[in-house]
């Protein structure tokens, strides 16, 4: 059986962020864990355009806060995104984490503070950043999930994940 990764939302504060996060979790067949409380209204409505209505067919677990995360998920390994992490995003074996059979989360904090420090103090070892010019103090959490989601599921060599043909009208012939 394929084990889904698991992307974790601490605390999400924009909506279109989230909708955006919900479309690359479909996209890479990942469960989608948010902790609350967020900074809107968890409402397909305010979630449809950018997630492209993909709400109702993904697997959305919410959180009523930190702890109820943790325990039903029994302290899980986590792979934190961090401007404090010292190590890249594509210096972990995340295969081995399948192959030893633990399940992958990858954290991502909200926009405005990231992840509260006692839990990157926490999970130092597995803390990672997303290289990038030095001018530049962060990206957009959409865009890192994808970022980190994508290496994941390379380095499981995208299993259960596939090229399609475009089907609507003439197909684009090379």
């Amino acid at each position: 059986m394929v084990k889904k990764i698991n992307i974790v939302l601490y605390e999400p504060e924009i909506a279109q962020n989230v909708g955006a996060i919900i479309r690359t979790s479909k996209a890479v067949n990942a469960k989608l864990h948010i902790i609350e409380p967020t900074g809107f209204i968890f409402d397909s409505r305010f979630l449809k355009r950018a997630s492209v209505n993909y709400v109702d067919q993904s697997d959305i677990v919410l959180y009523d806060d930190w702890s109820q995360f943790i325990n039903k998920n029994n302290n899980p390994v986590l792979f934190c995104s961090t401007r404090y992490g010292v190590k890249k995003h594509t210096d972990f074996n995340y295969k081995k984490q399948i192959d030893s059979e633990k399940e992958i989360y990858i954290l991502f904090g909200k926009e405005s503070t990231g992840i509260p420090k006692d839990i990157i103090i926490n999970n130092k070892e597995t803390s990672f950043r997303i290289p990038m010019h030095k001018d530049v103090r962060s990206l957009n959490v959409a865009v890192s999930v994808s970022i980190v989601a994508y290496e994941v599921v390379r380095q499981l060599d995208f299993e259960n994940l596939e090229l399609f043909e475009y089907q609507k009208g003439k197909n684009f012939i090379l």
